[in-house]
């Protein structure tokens, strides 16, 4: 069988076609246009649906997407103001009448977790971490084997813990919240108050490879609170493993010894010596082939 599949972020919608085998057989993005609000947002999904069921034979449609997923009902239960409007979306019934094919959804990391713990960093791993950095930062959880997503569908919401109380104001409602400190829109933000000069996060990486000072204090700045929410969240569920994923994992071994060295620094030494640091295999489209995975268990 062939889905279709689409992974619904706050910057960009990914769309692909994948067989039973997690082959893609296509792939592409189009900018997800926030602000536009959630009807758009589904006419652009919709749209979507038709391109692929237009271009191949396939027998379902797969969804990861950014909120939290009832995945039993395929509802959007809730997501904050970087998706306005979202909160409440029954996704799968919308998709589903529009296409007549069967339809399933869930959290975009849980997605992640899912296609790592299938085909890339997380194969044969029973207890591992799932963070994603890219305009939040995002997790999931696997717990001897399973994902376990909590009473309500809402486990794994470490882009809100609370790093710095009373902090930077948070799409959530409350404020000091990891993401706005460790994430990549975060880092962002700090290259664009610190450099005269416009700067997108590749070259700022190149800065930083290059040992540009300015550039280092803030990198070392931004790893020392991304590696601040890890020291917790190792230290609570102890895990074998951490898997980075999102669109800054394209940065590779470069990064994961970056995070490696400063978490090491911080947890205690038996949670150290059962833990390892690698990043998603698939890069970005490691939620597309998890949302396949979820579509196929079920």
């Amino acid at each position: 069988m062939q889905l279709g599949v689409i992974d619904i972020g706050g910057t960009f919608i990914k769309y692909a076609v994948v067989d039973q085998e997690g082959l893609f057989l296509s792939h592409d993005s189009v900018p997800t246009d926030a602000p536009s609000g959630s009807k758009k947002l589904i006419a652009k999904i919709l749209g979507l649906c038709d391109q692929m069921m237009a271009d191949f034979e396939i027998g379902g449609i797969a969804i990861s997407s950014a909120g939290q997923i009832d995945a039993l009902r395929g509802v959007v239960v809730f997501a904050t103001d970087n998706l306005p409007g979202y909160t409440g979306t029954r996704l799968a019934e919308l998709v589903s009448g529009h296409t007549g094919l069967p339809v399933r959804v869930e959290n975009d990391v849980n997605c992640t977790a899912l296609g790592e713990s299938w085909k890339g960093a997380a194969r044969g791993v029973e207890n591992f971490l799932c963070v994603t950095i890219g305009t939040g930062v995002g997790g999931a959880l696997f717990l001897n084997g399973k994902l376990y997503t909590g009473a309500g569908f809402s486990a794994g919401e470490i882009g809100h813990l609370v790093l710095y109380p009373g902090g930077k104001a948070c799409t959530c409602g409350s404020r000091g919240c990891y993401e706005q400190y460790a994430s990549s829109s975060a880092l962002q933000q700090l290259i664009s108050e610190e450099f005269s000069e416009w700067m997108d996060l590749k070259a700022f990486f190149g800065r930083v490879k290059a040992e540009d000072s300015k550039a280092l204090l803030l990198f070392d700045d931004w790893i020392d609170d991304l590696t601040t929410g890890l020291q917790s969240l190792v230290h609570l569920f102890n895990p074998e493993l951490i898997v980075i994923g999102g669109g800054i994992s394209a940065q590779g071994e470069f990064l994961r010894q970056a995070i490696e060295s400063s978490l090491n620094k911080k947890i205690m030494p038996n949670h150290k010596k059962h833990l390892q640091i690698k990043m998603a295999e698939h890069d970005n489209k490691s939620n597309l082939l998890g949302a396949a995975k979820n579509f196929f268990r079920n």
